[in-house]
């Protein structure tokens, strides 16, 4: 008997491990990619900005990340498995949840649960099928391939040309649309439930600003990210001579 409660304590998780494979460790993970991936989406979005200032700008942008080589697909890998850590927390808290209530409950209308909480992980599946589109569309060039072509007057690849006319496409603007609204329902409960993950508010200490984060972040990203798919569509932002 005491070599098999050996073994079994042998084969259990370590500390680290155990706290990883936990709720609250899925959480924390959760809340630290979500907190990385709300950085990148807001920086990526000042960057994409700088197209309202003309295509000088976005041109030059665009040719410096491209300049940094190696490095910028060193920071795609980090990106890219921040996004698969994440999802992978999240479908494991699902499924601990779950176990810890094989039995739905019944109906509490004082269980007060936002639309944004009750479909995370629908929005998080449909922003997943758009991030694949995203890369495809204007990191790739599969999405209208003859886009790619255009080059300004120093030989750079021209974004301002490319994004203006990709967005002339009124099913291409369309998804763009969909895909920011759900991206700014995840980011309104995401980025607010992400402290109480971390351990910065809790159930009976919570912080105004704290609440209030979620729903910012989540309008800002939705303002910004509209901003230019729509005023391409709707001729305000003025096509490069020669790019038709």
């Amino acid at each position: 008997m005491a070599s098999a409660a050996s073994a079994t304590r042998s084969r259990a998780p370590s500390g680290p491990v155990k706290f990883l494979r936990s709720s609250i460790g899925a959480k924390s993970v959760m809340a630290l990619t979500g907190l990385i991936l709300t950085a990148f989406v807001f920086g990526h979005m000042v960057g994409n900005l700088q197209i309202f200032l003309g295509p000088e700008p976005i041109n030059r942008y665009g040719h410096f990340l491209q300049s940094l080589g190696e490095l910028l697909w060193l920071i795609r890998f980090v990106l890219l498995a921040t996004l698969i850590v994440h999802i992978a927390s999240a479908a494991r808290l699902i499924v601990l949840n779950r176990r810890a209530r094989p039995i739905a409950y019944v109906l509490d209308d004082s269980v007060q649960v936002t639309f944004a909480a009750r479909t995370m992980p629908w929005t998080g599946m449909i922003l997943l099928a758009f991030v694949v589109y995203h890369l495809a569309h204007f990191t790739l060039g599969t999405v209208q391939p003859e886009l790619f072509s255009h080059h300004d007057e120093l030989g750079r690849h021209d974004i301002y040309a490319m994004v203006v006319l990709g967005f002339q496409d009124w099913f291409v603007t369309a998804w763009y649309v969909v895909a920011n609204a759900l991206l700014a329902l995840h980011l309104s409960h995401g980025v607010s439930s992400l402290f109480q993950s971390l351990g910065v508010t809790t159930p009976s200490l919570r912080w105004p600003l704290v609440d209030l984060a979620g729903p910012a972040v989540g309008t800002a990203v939705l303002i910004g990210n509209l901003a230019i798919p729509l005023a391409s569509w709707l001729g305000l932002l003025e096509l490069p001579y020669g790019a038709m």
